[in-house]
């Protein structure tokens, strides 16, 4: 019997050690939402909540202009940070974006971040119509923007019904972020055959520290400090994958991104990590692993 029926359940410190990438043991996956909340629809997040608590019909002009600044001067920001520093970022992308916002995908694209596959738009996929042609019209459109078709997927919201990993397996997935239940890559069950789970996070992740808890600016930074300090003990058995999980909306204004830029400073300076985008994590597992996910065939 297992607790999650799709993902065996293994102690940390029991797993197989896995050969680090390069000899450096920690793999640093920088990881960008680029999501398109409709101007009719109910936004998915507020930044500022409606006056006496009344609901807000659309347009909800200031939370969607909250995430539309992001857009319009979060995303160069810190593409512009990343750039200086020669580095990728895993690019999890609403599908729509590409139309939405055409010249921010064409800079995407020419960043060469590697897309990742989240979505039509930010709605879960509990809520669509018809998982299978959202699922399949979302890699299509990526992979026509990108000319590659995405190999990884994070569902909006991290949202899944009970059969979204059989679906997203049979339509050439290869790796899914929805479980964050580990540092390392690990198995998953679908009913096509494995699929390889990839590392997020809700604690290195700027919308749980700044708009759900209301941190100070630095928080992120202090949090990165934190971690490494831990993962530098743990990294004598074992790799660990280190994602930062940001909305340019968040990350991307100006008092963070400032913050955010320290943290980037911190992580290139050191000589135990490395920088890979989503697929590479997976490649890098499947080889180092070995077993091509025998434990949950």
């Amino acid at each position: 019997m297992w607790s999650n029926p799709r993902v065996p359940f293994q102690l940390s410190n029991q797993r197989k050690r896995l050969e680090p990438p390069g000899g450096k043991p920690i793999i640093c996956n920088i990881v960008m939402n680029i999501e398109y909340w409709p101007f009719d629809r109910p936004m998915p997040r507020g930044v500022l909540p409606p006056p006496h608590g009344a609901q807000v019909a659309p347009p909800d002009v200031p939370n969607y202009s909250w995430v539309e600044y992001g857009m319009r001067c979060g995303m160069p920001r810190i593409m512009d940070m990343l750039a200086a520093r020669k580095l990728r970022a895993s690019a999890f992308t609403n599908a729509q974006v590409c139309d939405v916002y055409p010249s921010l995908m064409d800079e995407v694209i020419k960043a060469n971040w590697e897309l990742v596959g989240h979505g039509w738009f930010q709605k879960s996929l509990k809520h669509v119509d018809d998982e299978i042609e959202e699922i399949t019209k979302s890699l299509a459109r990526l992979e026509a923007a990108g000319g590659q078709r995405p190999r990884a997927w994070l569902g909006a919201g991290l949202g899944q019904t009970f059969d979204t990993p059989d679906h997203l397996k049979a339509s050439g997935v290869e790796f899914l972020h929805d479980f964050v239940v580990d540092d390392l890559p690990f198995w998953i069950r679908t009913k096509h055959g494995p699929l390889v789970g990839l590392p997020y996070t809700f604690d290195l992740n700027d919308v749980p520290t700044y708009a759900i808890q209301n941190q100070s600016g630095d928080e992120m930074l202090t949090r990165l400090k934190a971690t490494l300090s831990i993962f530098e003990r743990e990294t004598a058995s074992n790799p660990r994958v280190l994602t930062l999980a940001l909305h340019p909306h968040i990350i991307g204004v100006p008092h963070i991104a400032y913050q955010f830029e320290k943290a980037l400073d911190i992580l290139v300076a050191r000589d135990d990590i490395t920088f890979m985008t989503s697929s590479q994590i997976g490649d890098w597992f499947v080889a180092a692993d070995g077993t091509g996910g025998a434990e949950v065939v």
